[in-house]
């Protein structure tokens, strides 16, 4: 069985088409990426219960704490029951093809995306 193929990327990024293209675009933020019209993010999936809560966002964004405690605290988010049934459901997704996780972070390979990635292929 071959792995899952998960890439995280901006959704102000056009969609890359064709059969190596994004896939199956999940939008990971909790909140819509500003001055993004839907048509244009082209986002197939919007699961709100992998996404950071704002608690953890506002924490996080405030100086609260360092990426390590960030991760541990998002780990633990994502072990909550709705958040697990999503995952299985995402993972399922990638086992069929290519799944790409959309941020609207500047740097998407340090953000949650990155981490939800790994969790993901685990």
């Amino acid at each position: 069985m071959s792995e899952p193929v998960i890439r995280v990327r901006r959704v102000y990024d056009p969609p890359e088409p064709g059969a190596d293209g994004d896939g199956v675009r999940v939008l990971v933020d909790r909140l819509w990426p500003r001055g993004l019209a839907k048509t244009e993010a082209a986002v197939d999936e919007w699961p709100k219960a992998v996404t950071p809560s704002a608690e953890l966002r506002k924490w996080y964004h405030g100086g609260g704490g360092t990426e390590g405690e960030f991760r541990a605290r998002y780990e633990a988010e994502l072990a909550e029951p709705e958040a697990v049934a999503e995952l299985e459901r995402l993972r399922g997704l990638a086992a069929a093809g290519r799944v790409t996780l959309l941020t609207a972070v500047k740097d998407p390979e340090g953000s949650h995306a990155a981490v939800l990635a790994e969790l993901l292929a685990r």
